[in-house]
């Protein structure tokens, strides 16, 4: 890795996370986190100053972040969706979801705040339109989404030396949408949808803004209007 702003971005094999550290490579040197070691070699391959952080993020520990000492920004982009009513979801699938979407992040980013500290960094969190509402069959999600908001606020109050972002996008078409379009039952309807590449830009905006300006919340929704 050279003397370049070093980013860590997670849930980087694909998706938000794949886009990101594509958005990031120009100017950073990037570490792919997530669980596929194959699939965050071969985004690696196409970047300059990339390479693969293969890491079960739900089980971090300080030695899977030792060699890390300087950190520029962390994206958080990993996270999971399962979808239930309150009536039907088991507690299970609530403690999966806060697990990757909350508990996973809290850690690996205290794991990290000396190395962010040293570089007066920036920490970004790909939170959800489900952090700023909740609908039905989406509690456990939403809880997470809204969890997680509380997460960056607190911190950007606690760290006034780190900038501390959360962009809520609409939907994304991604593999997890199309997911979520199975759990809900409708179709998937791509053109309705953001393109990773877009939420990609806004935390580029929020990374590259000037000194003078903390970018701490965004919000995107795709022009289409809602999905019904």
């Amino acid at each position: 890795m050279s003397e370049r702003p070093k980013a860590l971005i997670t849930g980087a094999s694909r998706g938000v996370g794949a886009a990101v550290a594509r958005a990031l490579a120009p100017t950073h040197d990037v570490l792919l986190g997530g669980r596929d070691a194959k699939a965050l070699d071969e985004v690696a391959a196409g970047l300059p100053g990339a390479r693969a952080w293969p890491v079960e993020l739900t089980e971090i520990t300080e030695a899977d972040v030792a060699d890390v000492d300087r950190l520029d920004v962390l994206v958080h982009s990993a996270g999971v969706t399962r979808l239930g009513r309150v009536g039907e979801l088991p507690v299970a699938a609530w403690r999966d979801t806060m697990e990757l979407n909350l508990f996973a992040v809290a850690e690996l980013t205290r794991l990290l705040l000396p190395a962010l500290r040293r570089a007066g960094g920036h920490v970004v969190c790909v939170n959800s339109g489900s952090g700023q509402r909740a609908n039905p069959g989406w509690g456990a999600y939403a809880a997470s989404k809204f969890a997680l908001r509380a997460f960056a606020d607190a911190l950007r109050q606690e760290e006034p030396e780190l900038r501390v972002t959360t962009v809520y996008p609409g939907r994304i078409d991604t593999d997890m949408q199309r997911s979520v379009r199975e759990q809900e039952g409708g179709d998937y309807q791509p053109d309705r949808y953001l393109t990773a590449d877009t939420v990609a830009r806004a935390v580029l905006a929020a990374v590259t803004a000037g000194p003078d300006a903390h970018l701490t919340e965004l919000t995107i929704r795709p022009s289409a209007g809602p999905v019904t």
